[in-house]
């Protein structure tokens, strides 16, 4: 399977980022926007640079300019879709079955909640998309999962409803247990806060919906 690693504009901590990368193997990159500055710290040669070009630092934008087999997507500042967004429709043309968002939560809110948005889009692709930070790996879910102790981010996994409603959601093997609880926006939303394993391994089956799925550590 092959995996596409996007590097995205927001504040990125570069120690984690690059034992992250040490660890990880990636097909393709795609740098978005200003996340080009972050792409050249990192020693990074994205097969594409992709944004309006707005943010980025215009002497890092030269430098790569002079680097062959590079492929350019310049766009219009006056668009509908982000940078971000604008790097995940080029992913999903190239056949990956992973894609991986750095640099996508810190900084601006509203760039953080439109990323979350931009993951669904992934899932309905059938395209397994995480966005990940030193603290967190941000991810959908439209069916049940198996989680296991020694792979998790960190020690908390949280869920909330990405749609309206999610229907019928059992917890088994977590600290908190749930037996087909049905759970909507705005109501009840530190029921499935925060839970933690109780063992090695913990699963969670649901009905119906979508559920944004936080594995954190402090």
């Amino acid at each position: 399977m092959k995996n596409c690693l996007i590097v995205t504009g927001g504040k990125l901590d570069l120690a984690f980022a690059r034992s992250f990368l040490h660890k990880e193997v990636f097909h393709k990159v795609i740098a978005a926007d200003a996340g080009l500055e972050a792409a050249e710290k990192l020693g990074l040669i994205p097969d594409y640079i992709v944004g309006d070009f707005d943010t980025v630092d215009p002497v890092v934008l030269e430098r790569f300019q002079s680097i062959p087999h590079i492929v350019w997507e310049k766009h219009r500042p006056e668009k509908n879709e982000t940078d971000t967004e604008l790097a995940r429709s080029r992913a999903l043309t190239l056949g990956c079955g992973r894609v991986v968002f750095l640099g996508a939560t810190g900084g601006r809110l509203d760039h953080m909640l439109g990323n979350l948005h931009v993951l669904y889009a992934c899932l309905q692709s059938g395209v397994e998309a995480w966005i990940v930070d030193e603290q967190n790996k941000l991810y959908l879910l439209d069916e049940g999962k198996t989680f296991y102790r020694e792979q998790l981010w960190g020690k908390y996994v949280s869920f909330l409803p990405y749609t309206e409603q999610v229907t019928a959601i059992t917890l088994q093997g977590f600290r908190y247990p749930l037996n087909r609880k049905d759970i909507r926006k705005g109501e009840e939303a530190g029921l499935c806060i925060s839970n933690e394993l109780a063992g090695d391994t913990a699963t969670i089956e649901f009905e119906d919906g979508v559920l944004i799925c936080v594995e954190s550590g402090d």
